[in-house]
């Protein structure tokens, strides 16, 4: 296709938005642990070394603690007139140490680089994906969405998701991993005063429980308006000059704030719940830590354990507590980061736009006498609406029975008052809709015959919302045609008439555009489109709008290039300057979906119908 067209939707009101409930929460971890099944082998690996490494970690207090034993009964042996510290069996000790805790350190990097590279890869596939989906996706889910929320799952979502997936995976592993090592080193020093700390854990589990459950549904509705959030801000950035222009600052502004306010109060209410859990942790740690304290005095003076083991348990008992705070700020980065799975999910799962025919087109190849399936290239330009019927919406048809044939190379125009249903039509024809009743055919093959994409190639389109992308001219106007040589675009340029505005350009057909397209104008924006179409050279042609943002001397050489562009192809002008139409070979009059009156431009006027109304009307000034 030579063209596409940029829809915007309606403002987006944050007062109007109603809160998404509460989604599958266990459905999603599932389907983000199917996701990562690609992984698997990189992430055992990394899960391996994790466990190495916390487990390393662990026997640090232990050996701490034999030193401090170590020194505390050399001091008594000196003196008691002993031999006193032994620093050789305390140097081996430390030396040992030190290996395990560079062995640990070791271990931590090797699985910190491993599932960074794999939540990267993992951003970097959904990326992918969703890019792929917007493809696939019906016009109508474009209709009901701002750009903003559309763009927010492919960015803040899957970026909070790849920042999310290594710590988490990697913390919930080690956390575990430390939690059941501790307790093992507990054990082995003391079972009563364990007791003591495992007692802690019900009291914690109930908190961490709590507070979880009320911040799960405040981390949803974060992710949700800050898709709002971006939506709004785009859509006002994109037309700013409008809301200037009709003194609309006050009101864009209420609505941002409105949606901002929601935005804030979730963050902060998640930010705040999420904030407690340590402070809470600390406080019940700080309780077993003095409970342990207390009874491992009295142990140590009763003799059934050493002094180093008092300090290598209270060491334990703080540690005690960490896996569980740890669990705690994992669970709440699960939280969000689930919630912004599920957005992300939820976009690659909603229901795609058929592309391929159920049953292709076939013809008898007129050379070998063999049946064989239709291209595009097989196509001459016959068009044939045979009681077309369709509405955006079921129950709302707005194009109730439209018929009419049009032959390989001719010039149809179809006009009518705003709202009649003109863009609709060639929407229509190239499938980026489908009829509620009724067909379309080209040279007697139903559209449904082709694929999508196929079809599609058949249309040239320039619309009256311009689309140019960030890059030169020539690229912009290559796009019509990318295998095309320079020499092709030039030509392309001149039968446009707008080869000799690019030539006063700096830097001529190699100018770069911006990325707003703000340093040419919109009639210069309009002849590029042009002379795109006139490049791709596509079978029809259809033109909505075309020549709307140009002037009256620009839209003269501008109708000359489109004659002799439109030569020997089927061409459907929209149009509402009747002046641009008067030389088609047929002209439709739409009025509600219907076409109401029909024939040549001097036929419409004799006869003096509702045709003849709206052309009197746009030049009884001149008359």
């Amino acid at each position: 296709m030579s063209e596409k067209g940029t829809h915007r939707g309606p403002m987006h009101r944050g007062g109007g938005v109603p809160v998404e409930k509460a989604k599958d929460f266990k459905g999603t971890v599932m389907k983000l642990i199917r996701y990562m099944g690609r992984f698997k082998v990189g992430i055992f690996i990394a899960l391996i070394f994790t466990i190495g490494s916390t487990v390393f970690n662990i026997f640090g207090p232990k050996l701490l603690g034999n030193i401090t034993s170590d020194i505390f009964a050399g001091m008594m042996d000196k003196v008691n007139g002993g031999l006193g510290i032994d620093f050789e069996a305390i140097g081996f000790t430390l030396l040992m140490l030190l290996g395990l805790y560079a062995i640990s350190a070791l271990f931590n990097w090797i699985q910190g680089f491993i599932m960074s590279t794999i939540s990267q890869k993992i951003a970097y596939q959904m990326r992918k994906e969703l890019s792929h989906k917007m493809h696939l996706l019906p016009m109508n889910y474009y209709d009901q969405r701002t750009y903003g929320e559309i763009l927010s799952r492919i960015t803040n979502d899957v970026d909070l998701l790849g920042q999310s997936l290594s710590q988490t995976i990697t913390q919930l592993i080690s956390s575990v991993a430390m939690l059941i090592g501790i307790f093992c080193m507990m054990m082995s020093i003391s079972p009563l005063m364990t007791l003591i700390a495992v007692l802690i854990l019900p009291v914690s589990g109930v908190l961490v429980m709590l507070i979880v459950s009320k911040s799960q549904r405040f981390f949803r509705k974060q992710q949700e308006y800050l898709g709002h959030v971006n939506g709004q801000e785009e859509e006002v950035f994109g037309g700013h000059n409008v809301i200037k222009l009709f003194c609309r600052e006050e009101q864009a502004q209420e609505d941002f704030t409105k949606v901002n306010d929601v935005l804030c109060e979730s963050a902060w209410k998640s930010q705040f719940l999420s904030g407690l859990m340590q402070p809470v942790m600390n406080f019940i740690g700080n309780i077993g830590y003095v409970a342990v304290a207390v009874v491992g005095g009295y142990l140590s003076i009763q003799g059934t354990i050493r002094v180093g083991d008092i300090q290598s348990f209270i060491q334990y008992v703080r540690q005690f507590t960490q896996p569980i705070g740890q669990m705690a700020q994992v669970s709440n980065m699960l939280q969000s980061a689930v919630a912004a799975a599920e957005r992300v999910f939820e976009f690659l799962e909603e229901p795609e736009e058929e592309q391929k025919a159920k049953e292709h087109a076939s013809m008898v190849d007129p050379v070998t006498g063999e049946r064989r399936k239709v291209t595009i290239a097989d196509l001459s330009g016959n068009v044939e609406f045979d009681h077309v019927q369709f509405g955006y919406r079921p129950d709302k048809i707005i194009i109730h029975d439209f018929s009419v044939k049009v032959k390989n190379g001719q010039k149809i125009a179809i006009v009518g008052p705003t709202g009649a249903g003109k863009t609709t039509i060639v929407k229509l024809l190239m499938r980026f809709y489908d009829l509620n009743g009724g067909e379309i055919r080209i040279d007697g093959y139903p559209l449904p015959a082709f694929d999508r994409s196929e079809l599609r190639e058949a249309f040239g389109m320039v619309l009256q919302d311009t689309w140019l992308f960030n890059g030169t001219i020539m690229e912009n106007i290559r796009y019509g045609r990318l295998d095309a040589t320079d020499e092709e675009v030039i030509e392309a340029a001149k039968a446009a008439k707008v080869h000799h505005f690019i030539q006063t350009l700096p830097g001529g057909y190699q100018m770069v555009l911006n990325e707003e397209v703000t340093n040419i104008s919109q009639g210069q924006k309009q002849l590029l489109t042009i002379a795109r179409a006139i490049l791709a050279n596509n079978k029809i042609l259809i033109l909505d709008e075309a020549t709307s943002s140009v002037d009256t001397r620009t839209e003269i050489q501008i109708q000359e290039a489109m004659d002799h562009l439109m030569e020997g192809r089927t061409s459907f002008i929209i149009a509402h300057r009747l002046s641009t139409i008067r030389n088609a070979d047929w002209i439709l009059f739409l009025k509600d979906g219907d076409v109401v009156e029909q024939g040549t431009h001097d036929e419409l006027l004799a006869k003096g119908g509702a045709y003849a109304e709206l052309y009197n009307s746009q030049f009884q000034e001149t008359a």
